[in-house]
């Protein structure tokens, strides 16, 4: 399927790796000019030359996406972007009851106000244009609390209310702003996680991962490929319709018929 999009220009932060870097795969598969980002100078580096033999243009900006400097490269190195992807690192697990202020303040930033900072920088250039395609990326813990995330699920949950209106309000130039909820993907992020669990258990960390398929009923964690490609769509000329959604990536976990 031809996504309409070959030519357009993308930053994807914190894409040297994990979902961002599904996202990055299948945009350049579509033909889409990349601006990536990430905090290992190797891994980014690697990822930009796998990316390059799509056959697109690729930029590296280096460095953490919540700090304003990094911003600042990010749209230095692709100042009129038609496609943004948000993406970033959350807190670790942790008892509500162990944070402190300082904690609180950087999880919102990491995870509501970066976001936010960036798509105010873009929103408007791309309603100019009369094209946008904005694609955050929260997790299904805004649905369904996961304890010890309650953190990053708090943040994410006001990105997403915040989002709500200003999505419906740029939607007649053809600017789009979606967010991708996902479940457990097969990534770093997750893996640190079954190891963590694991020990806290006193289970090898095969057991818990097995476990832990167990309970999704597709009975496994999705790939950064599946992921990226249903980012790939909604960053397609074919989405111009769909605004304002949160598009569940769970492998059936959350219970619902509505």
């Amino acid at each position: 399927m031809d996504l309409g999009i070959k030519g357009r220009k993308a930053i994807v932060c914190a894409s040297s790796r994990g979902l961002g870097k599904g996202c990055a795969l299948n945009l350049a598969d579509a033909g889409v000019d990349l601006t990536i980002n990430g905090r290992d100078e190797k891994i980014t580096h690697a990822t930009a030359e796998e990316l390059r033999a799509k056959g697109v243009e690729v930029n590296v900006v280096l460095g953490d996406v919540s700090d304003h400097e990094t911003q600042d490269a990010l749209l230095k190195a692709c100042p009129e972007p038609d496609i943004l992807v948000n993406n970033n690192g959350g807190p670790p697990l942790k008892d509500f009851r162990e944070l402190d202020r300082e904690a609180i303040l950087q999880g919102v930033t990491q995870n509501m106000v970066t976001p936010i900072e960036l798509m105010q920088r873009v929103v408007d250039g791309m309603a100019e244009r009369q094209f946008g395609r904005i694609i955050n990326i929260t997790s299904l813990s805004v649905y369904n609390p996961i304890l010890g995330l309650d953190l990053s699920s708090g943040a994410r949950a006001g990105l997403t209310a915040f989002l709500a209106g200003i999505a419906r309000s740029v939607a007649d130039k053809n600017v789009t702003i979606n967010n991708i909820l996902p479940g457990k993907f097969d990534t770093d992020r997750i893996r640190n996680t079954i190891v963590f669990a694991a020990d806290k258990k006193g289970l090898e960390a095969d057991v818990e991962k097995a476990n832990q398929m167990a309970m999704i009923p597709a009975k496994r964690f999705g790939t950064i490929e599946e992921f990226g490609a249903t980012a790939a769509f909604l960053a397609s000329a074919h989405a111009g319709y769909m605004t304002g959604q949160n598009i569940l990536l769970d492998g059936g976990v959350y219970p619902s018929a509505f």
